[in-house]
């Protein structure tokens, strides 16, 4: 009995300070200086883009700007990062409206989430719905876009004002 206790106690104590050991040579690892690999000249070319910080710098993990790559290919991987990254946010804060019960008149029978779907196609006046969706994500993607035939540059990327819209907070 006594033996077997004192065994397993110590068993117990030994585990926990290879464990302490491990965790001090892990967070020691944080604090060390990181090692700087060099770039290649294609990724040289945008080290000074807007977003480019420390510590990872020039960040492509899927190597979309690898090889032979043109400003223009940049800006436009740019652009649709940027309109992917708004449309993500605004179907974040539709979902979150839905799931609090939030809804439009006529509308409160209507499921959250990706059952909603399913429920407006049943009825009539939810294939209104789906359509009217459609045409407003039709009409969003002719007017989001930089308008050449209005002879207004955008002043960044994803600047859509197209001279419409100034508040002066720039």
């Amino acid at each position: 009995g006594f033996l077997s206790r004192t065994t397993s106690t110590t068993s117990s104590i030994s585990n926990m300070k290879s464990a302490i050991i491990a965790a001090l040579i892990g967070s020691a690892a944080a604090f060390a200086p990181a090692q700087n690999k060099a770039a290649t000249t294609a990724l040289n070319a945008f080290e000074d883009e807007l977003g480019v910080q420390p510590p990872l710098g020039f960040f492509d993990p899927f190597g979309l700007l690898s090889g032979d790559v043109t400003q223009e290919r940049f800006d436009r991987l740019r652009y649709v990062e940027i309109k992917h990254g708004r449309i993500s946010m605004l179907a974040v804060t539709g979902y979150l409206t839905t799931a609090a019960g939030i809804r439009f008149p006529g509308a409160e029978d209507i499921p959250d989430g990706f059952a909603a779907w399913g429920a407006l196609a049943k009825t009539q006046d939810g294939c209104n719905v789906l359509l009217q969706m459609t045409f407003f994500f039709g009409l969003a993607e002719i007017i989001n876009r930089p308008a050449e035939w209005a002879d207004v540059t955008p002043e960044f990327p994803g600047d859509y004002r197209n001279g419409a819209l100034d508040f002066g907070w720039d």
